[in-house]
């Protein structure tokens, strides 16, 4: 390595450093240095480029005990910003998120995507997209689907039959004119309780069902996808060696049997708004769907946590609106099934993002990343 390459990369660390700071809180250059432990001047040869391109702000001065006033500096709220999107089996929906984690807008559609073409879903998303953006720089795109995803295209897709093999990434780059980086739902909804900060630790499992049931498995601190991205498929656990068929080909997987359709089925509502007044009201019918579909849940996690010794269970989606009365049964099957249960501590919470998790996950794929990588912010 050259020594201007050096430097280079010494800056972009320092960069990287500052950037980082800033994500947890605004601060003053003197507030920032004693933080990052880099110099003042360091630090004005750092952000001034950052103010230039209006990454940055600096706010009015103000006076905080003895001294001189100080300007804190934060992130433009004029300035690049990041779009999560998510295709699901009900519904599309999108979220602008800042480089603060501030979310800036969001939207969601409900609409039946199961045999809807793969270019009129590429098409939808991108004008939604363009809605939530508006004129801001736009520094990428997170697409959030529900399936198994390699190299930008979906290679299985149960509930999303019309995109399995088709290039989505790719599409949705041709149509926004930015990077778009595919992943698994899931495995955003997990990345969202991790940046911009750690709601759940650092070892933690978040699940969430739609039609299907998604694990996102994060390990020290980051989402563990496997070595071929199959990591965390929570609803094809067999829990029911000759249970129901499955989607899948499989017989008793979870999804049969806790998946949000199953428990809608066997409640007799067709929405999730209708279950809940039924569950409120105290329906047999409803409170028995629930508990039931608890039961198999608690079951397929406790097998996570048996696999991966985490601490905590984080339930999003629509389980996060059932948590009140999924969560008994589901703590239950966790405490007799996962090993040592009694001498372990373990939690189960519900998640605080509701069903914006997904996409604000996506986006926060793309703002992470220009953290981390600072030379993107002036790409």
């Amino acid at each position: 390595m050259t020594t201007v390459d050096h430097l280079r990369q010494v800056r972009l660390g320092n960069l990287r450093t500052v950037l980082l700071a800033l994500v947890d809180r605004p601060g003053s250059r003197a507030d920032l240095a004693a933080r990052t432990g880099l110099t003042k001047a360091t630090l004005s040869n750092l952000t001034e480029p950052l103010l230039a391109n209006g990454i940055l702000v600096e706010e009015p001065a103000t006076l905080a005990g003895m001294g001189r006033p100080s300007k804190p500096l934060r992130f433009h709220p004029d300035g690049p910003v990041a779009v999560g999107a998510e295709i699901n089996v009900s519904h599309l929906a999108v979220e602008t998120l800042g480089l603060d984690g501030e979310t800036l807008d969001r939207h969601l559609v409900p609409a039946d995507m199961r045999k809807v073409p793969a270019d009129e879903v590429l098409d939808r998303v991108a004008a939604l997209v363009r809605e939530v953006s508006g004129p801001r720089k736009l520094l990428g795109a997170g697409l959030a689907i529900p399936g198994v995803v390699h190299d930008g295209v979906v290679v299985r897709a149960p509930n999303l039959p019309k995109l399995v093999g088709v290039p989505l990434a790719e599409g949705l780059t041709a149509r926004l004119g930015v990077e778009v980086e595919l992943d698994n739902e899931a495995n955003l909804a997990a990345l969202a309780h991790l940046w911009p900060k750690h709601l759940a630790g650092e070892d933690f499992v978040h699940v969430t069902a739609d039609v299907g049931i998604g694990a996102g498995v994060v390990l020290g601190g980051e989402v563990y996808r496997g070595a071929s991205g199959f990591a965390g498929e929570l609803g094809h656990v067999v829990i029911e060696r000759n249970g129901v068929r499955c989607t899948c080909g499989s017989r008793g997987c979870v999804e049969r049997y806790a998946g949000l359709d199953v428990i809608l089925r066997e409640a007799g509502r067709r929405h999730l708004d209708s279950l809940g007044k039924a569950l409120q009201a105290g329906d047999p019918r409803a409170v028995g769907a629930v508990r039931n579909a608890g039961e198999a849940l608690g079951v397929g996690i406790a097998t996570l946590m048996n696999l991966f010794d985490v601490p905590t269970v984080v339930l999003g989606g629509s389980y996060a609106v059932l948590y009140d009365h999924l969560s008994e049964a589901v703590q239950s099957e966790m405490d007799g099934r996962v090993l040592a249960g009694g001498e372990r501590h373990t939690r189960l919470l519900a998640s605080p993002l509701g069903e914006f998790a997904v996409v604000r996950g996506a986006a926060g794929l793309i703002t992470r990343r220009a953290v981390q990588q600072p030379e993107r912010l002036f790409a």
